[in-house]
């Protein structure tokens, strides 16, 4: 039985919607992340109470011909690689949004 992974984003960040894209910048150091479409819907579902596979379940594989298992694969390195750079964060549980707070 699989890990359910929560997703928040961060408050040290600065966001922008572009058309179907979105800019999101690092208030610690200024790096600039474009997100494509697929990226965008995961990070406006980041809301920390929805499991990661919810999200691609509901969302990714009913806007988007792929296969859950294609689908939950690259969002899992999505949201790792914004997580390392402090644009998300993750958890095994579901996170509060009083935790959804830059440190």
């Amino acid at each position: 039985m699989s890990t359910k992974r929560y997703v928040a984003r961060s408050t040290a960040i600065a966001a922008r919607a572009l058309g179907e894209e979105t800019m999101v910048m690092s208030a610690t150091n200024s790096t600039l992340f474009t997100l494509n479409e697929v990226a965008t819907v995961i990070w406006e579902a980041a809301d920390g109470a929805t499991p990661l596979e919810e999200i691609v379940a509901n969302k990714i594989c009913i806007e988007y011909d792929v296969t859950p298992e294609v689908a939950m694969k690259d969002a899992e390195a999505l949201v790792a690689e914004l997580a390392e750079h402090g644009l998300l964060l993750l958890s095994d549980q579901p996170i509060p949004q009083s935790k959804v707070v830059a440190a």
